[in-house]
């Protein structure tokens, strides 16, 4: 399975501690050098966490020969959400990690499948990779990361 992450979702993982349990599934986890770029502009604790991740081959950063589809999207969208549209493309990969939602249209519309950070955390729930003791303190916790979502889409994603 081969996954390719934009940046927000990538650092929102890292901050709730959740990203390791994700890249230890069996599967390719791929980063785009910008987003990379942008992820070691500034130092602190999660970008730290997803270095390690990378320098333990856990994920790789990885350029898109797709340059003039990343620079089509670059008009409507961010530089990394474009190039992690664009390496997704390349790569056909299984879905693309995104949170913002003019990004998460834009691959849809190109046929890719898309997931975003609540997608991922309800996963590796499902799972037993973590254990989420109550959906009051897990809203919490992302309110306290500067995740914003609405309350009534977390608690549609999270309704069993």
């Amino acid at each position: 399975m081969k996954i390719v992450f934009n940046s927000s979702p990538l650092i929102f993982l890292a901050r709730l501690h959740f990203l390791e349990k994700f890249v230890n599934f069996l599967g390719e986890f791929y980063l785009p050098e910008v987003v990379n770029d942008e992820i070691k502009a500034k130092q602190d604790e999660a970008s730290e966490y997803i270095q390690r991740l990378i320098d333990d081959k856990k994920i790789e950063v990885k350029g898109t020969n797709l340059i003039s589809l990343a620079s089509s999207l670059n008009a409507r969208l961010g530089k990394g959400e474009s190039e992690a549209i664009a390496l997704s493309t390349e790569l056909q990969a299984d879905y693309v990690v995104l949170d913002d939602f003019a990004a998460r249209r834009e691959a849809m519309r190109l046929g890719l499948n898309v997931k975003g950070t609540l997608a991922i955390i309800r996963k590796l729930n499902s799972e037993g990779k973590i254990t989420i003791g109550s959906l009051e303190e897990l809203y919490q916790r992302l309110m306290a990361i500067n995740f914003r979502v609405k309350r009534s889409l977390f608690d549609a994603i999270f309704e069993d």
